[in-house]
């Protein structure tokens, strides 16, 4: 079964990346994988502080996927899955794409600000040529009814 990676994080975009996901895998009858990337610098502190502030993003985004996640299967069927890695964001977007054969498109959402798309966007732009997948880039500005017409 071919996989949406779609990646959990707290900007606005990601909202639309996730409805785009989960529809085009319910049209095509594939699954979504959500990855969510807790960055290192989060944890500099004391080793009891790092564990307990470690335990507090895992929850958090658990807590997130979920929202996600019964979206998915109460309007489109799908039932995703969750992986939640630390560490760089674009390197854990790449490990979890080479460890997973099923995964057929990585899905970001482009932010619509004027600092740019946003750096997830960016960065993986930069390297189109040399990822192990296809990106689809969906604007954080479209419309729930665009999103539902071009799925």
């Amino acid at each position: 079964m071919r996989k949406f990676l779609v990646v959990l994080d707290d900007t606005r975009e990601c909202l639309n990346a996730m409805r785009f996901a989960a529809m085009r895998a319910a049209h095509t009858g594939g699954g979504v994988t959500i990855l969510s990337v807790i960055p290192p610098e989060e944890f500099q502190h004391w080793i009891g502080v790092a564990e307990i502030m470690r335990a507090e993003a895992r929850e958090r985004i658990e807590a997130h996927f979920e929202v996600f996640a019964k979206w998915m299967r109460d309007k489109q069927g799908v039932d995703p899955d969750l992986i939640i890695r630390e560490g760089e964001p674009v390197t854990e977007i790449l490990d979890v794409i080479r460890a997973d054969p099923e995964i057929g498109v990585l899905v970001l959402g482009a932010g619509t600000d004027k600092s740019g798309p946003g750096p997830l966007v960016t960065q993986l732009s930069r390297n189109s040529g040399n990822l192990p997948c296809p990106v689809t880039i969906v604007p954080g500005e479209m419309s729930k009814e665009r999103l539902e017409a071009i799925t």
